[in-house]
């Protein structure tokens, strides 16, 4: 099967060409040839980029509960969330599937029956929906499910996350500036402290307890802490055997970024400080921001400016975070802002995460490469819009205005 987008501006690594491009067999074949092709698309107007490759983003969690202990049927959720994915030209999603200690949402049982329902699903979804296995590392229930999914079809990524410590940290000390999770100089907070139930009250909820019940249960996990360090070589023992790419998440120091590269590690995802920004590429690591943070114009939390960060070179990935549209509207931010050319910041959404992930076959529009591409409307001063996108050379979406016809 051919198919052939014909005068669209295309997003090459280091440049931007209005020529036409033919594909094979869901691979590009060729770009700027005159050979024909079993169907055609008419690009004119239009730039054709590598499609969206997204290593975090959790906003499927709004599809499985819309709202505070309303859970929707899981097929339901996933197959919207993939066709959401395919009408803002993602073509590859890690989900960050958050495996915690906590019940609800983010329960270990919750997790499995998403990721059997992806399995369920494979050949009706539109893209490639992946797993991020976003792994609370208190959460010791969840070594079955982690050892199950990095034994399946499509390798998962592993990223780090410690918000039971981040929770525990004293009142007086800002989530940017808590020490090394792992050392004995950690300060923690009282739990008895009234100003505990504050900090927890939106965990609570989502997780469908009492407030007193989590704090509770917080107490309880806490005990565990002896046992965190062993825990995480151990799971990212099983990551370096499957060959998963590992991420660590929300870095504060120094000392814990070199913690989890020593092991592995190479991607600093959203590093809550310039500094750690700053040691991630100095040792070659891959750094992840949240679009988000570009299209709002800073981080909601106080972490370093997105867009700051690309000038100074200290961002090489763009993800979704929690809102799908963000990746694209991010660059088109970026582009108003002159940060860099489009190539360049293209590559924030596509060749950079594909690097990251250690997808060799996607991200950039070459010869050879998977036809995972998006097609976007995009006129000078607009905002830009997905006409449609193509995962592997298949049509996942499209869409076309259409005249009202007399009936």
């Amino acid at each position: 099967m051919t198919l052939k987008i014909t005068g669209a501006r295309i997003v090459l690594q280091d440049d931007v060409v209005e020529t036409d491009l033919r594909i094979e067999d869901g691979v590009i074949e060729a770009i700027g040839t005159s050979a024909p092709a079993a169907q055609e698309i008419d690009g004119s107007g239009l730039i054709l980029a590598p499609a969206l490759i997204d290593v975090h983003g959790d906003a499927f969690e709004r599809q499985i509960m819309p709202r505070p202990g309303v859970f929707f049927p899981m097929e339901a959720a996933l197959l919207d969330t993939d066709r959401q994915l395919a009408a803002n030209g993602i073509a590859t999603a890690y989900h960050a599937l958050t495996l915690s200690w906590e019940p609800g949402l983010r329960s270990v049982d919750r997790g499995r029956a998403m990721v059997e329902g992806l399995d369920a699903l494979q050949g009706r979804l539109t893209v490639e929906n992946r797993i991020q296995l976003r792994w609370e590392t208190f959460a010791f229930e969840a070594f079955g499910l982690m050892s199950d999914v990095l034994n399946g079809p499509l390798t998962p990524s592993i990223a780090f996350n410690d918000h039971t410590s981040m929770s525990m940290r004293a009142f007086d000390v800002p989530i940017q500036q808590r020490a090394f999770e792992q050392s004995p100089d950690f300060s923690i907070a009282a739990l008895d402290d009234d100003r505990l139930k504050t900090r927890t009250e939106s965990s609570a909820k989502r997780a469908g307890m009492s407030n007193e019940g989590y704090i509770a249960k917080l107490a309880e996990i806490w005990d565990r802490r002896g046992q965190v360090d062993g825990a995480i070589r151990q799971v990212a023992a099983l990551g370096r055997e499957a060959g998963a790419s590992m991420l660590s998440h929300d870095d504060t120091r120094i000392e814990t970024r070199n913690y989890y590269r020593d092991l592995g590690a190479s991607i600093a995802e959203f590093p809550m400080t310039t500094e750690v920004a700053n040691e991630a590429r100095a040792n070659g690591d891959h750094i992840v921001f949240g679009a988000p943070n570009v299209v709002r114009g800073g981080s909601h939390i106080g972490s370093p400016s997105a867009a700051e960060m690309v000038s100074q070179g200290l961002c090489d990935v763009l993800a979704s975070d929690y809102f799908y549209p963000s990746m694209l509207a991010a660059v088109a931010r970026l582009h108003d802002e002159r940060r860099a050319p489009l190539p360049q910041l293209w590559g924030l959404v596509s060749s950079g995460p594909a690097r990251a992930s250690g997808l060799t076959d996607r991200g950039d529009i070459a010869p050879g490469k998977r036809a995972d591409l998006v097609l976007v409307d995009w006129p000078e001063g607009a905002t830009p819009a997905v006409k449609m996108t193509l995962s592997a050379g298949q049509i996942a979406y499209q869409a076309e205005r259409r005249a009202l016809v007399a009936a």
